[in-house]
């Protein structure tokens, strides 16, 4: 339980990358609303509609890390950071959503007929935004992989859509500017639409991936390479490894392989020095189980249990 008090203990880098977030989003809201009121740009009101989806979301990704924070109890033996997976997949939502949205205001504002006003102003307005979108989406993208945090690198993922959607926005406006072909504004903010929606997509598939606890190549790559170290030292050998993540944690799980005459007070010991190592080692939160077995028939006492069905390691 000592890495999950030492986790509380840091948390407040991360609640206040999250305020950060949430703060510059309704700031971002307000600096878009006030360009669409001046210009009447399509492209602009998709980035302002954008800009809500990103409040929703940032606020559910708020209630997401203060629970992911807290440590196991009765009723979630685990913890509670699975929820970094829903609240990844739940910004997926709210990108593809607000993607079809701007396709459509886009489509309907082209077909009414395009009117676009005072587009100087209404261009600085959103550059503001996408330079300051772009910093804060880059910095809570860092703090996420710094800190294992799902969570807040989904949200820097999200910022850092808004900041390629003003881009768009702003090479559109720029485009209607210097030709004078009003059309190139609902056609850029349909192009950014489409690539807001691929990265909502991918968003989606990672949740997806975490809550099904798919393998992580990467993961089991290091996994095995720590643990062929760490037994080799001691002479053992292992099988069964199994592991998932719930966001910040690593779950990890193996059995142990002991020659039939060792001691059981001495295996045990080896066991939990190689458990505590190999938390030690791995970069980030892990907690390791191990199972002891004897070297000469584990395959025999195996032969009808789920570990026939798993890869050799």
């Amino acid at each position: 339980m000592d890495s999950w008090v030492e986790d509380s203990q840091n948390s407040r880098p991360q609640r206040f990358a999250m305020r950060l977030s949430l703060g510059v989003g309704f700031f971002m809201l307000a600096s878009k609303i006030a360009a669409y009121w001046v210009t009447g740009s399509a492209a602009i009101l998709s980035d302002a509609a954008e800009s809500v989806v990103h409040i929703v979301a940032v606020s559910f990704a708020a209630y997401s890390l203060w629970l992911s924070l807290k440590p196991p109890d009765r009723s979630h033996l685990y913890g509670h950071d699975k929820i970094s997976f829903f609240s990844a997949g739940f910004e997926g939502a709210m990108i593809v959503m607000a993607a079809f949205y701007i396709v459509y205001v886009s489509v309907q504002k082209w077909m009414a007929g395009l009117k676009l006003e005072h587009l100087g102003l209404g261009t600085g307005l959103i550059v503001l935004a996408s330079l300051i979108n772009g910093a804060l989406g880059f910095f809570l993208i860092a703090m996420g992989k710094k800190h294992r945090s799902l969570i807040l690198e989904a949200n820097g993922r999200h910022v850092l859509t808004d900041s390629w959607t003003s881009i768009g926005v702003v090479i559109g406006l720029a485009l209607a500017m210097l030709t004078g072909w009003l059309e190139f504004d609902p056609v850029v903010a349909i192009l950014v639409a489409l690539n807001i929606l691929w990265s909502g997509g991918q968003l989606i598939r990672r949740s997806i991936g975490g809550l099904m606890d798919e393998v992580d190549p990467a993961v089991e790559a290091h996994l095995k390479k720590l643990l062929d170290a760490l037994t080799g030292q001691h002479g053992l050998q292992y099988h069964g490894l199994r592991h998932r993540s719930t966001g910040s944690t690593l779950w990890v799980e193996f059995h142990l392989l002991f020659p039939a005459n060792t001691a059981l007070a001495s295996a045990h010991a080896l066991a939990t020095r190689i458990e505590e190592e190999l938390e030690r080692e791995w970069p980030g939160r892990a907690e390791v189980l191990t199972h002891l077995e004897t070297l000469e028939d584990h395959e025999q006492i195996h032969s009808h249990s789920h570990f026939e069905h798993l890869p050799e390691d």
